[in-house]
């Protein structure tokens, strides 16, 4: 089961890798729907290609730069 999913129980996996996938998961989502991207766009004020491009950037680093890992 852990083989299949993967989540923060596995003794390799950490939190913040969890976090980053479900984070990339969700933008992927919204930018592969054409009416969720539409909503945010128009929830936001912003063109559909601006908000496509911004979400698209924000899948490199959803969640900010990975900790440091100690190496002991």
């Amino acid at each position: 089961v852990h083989a299949r999913y993967t989540g923060p129980g596995a003794s390799d996996f950490f939190a913040h890798d969890w976090i980053t996938h479900q984070h990339r998961d969700t933008l992927s989502t919204i930018v592969g729907y054409q009416s969720l991207l539409s909503y945010l766009a128009i929830a936001d004020g912003e063109a559909i290609g601006r908000t496509k491009f911004e979400m698209t950037e924000r899948i490199l680093q959803p969640c900010g730069p990975p900790p440091k890992k100690d190496d002991d």
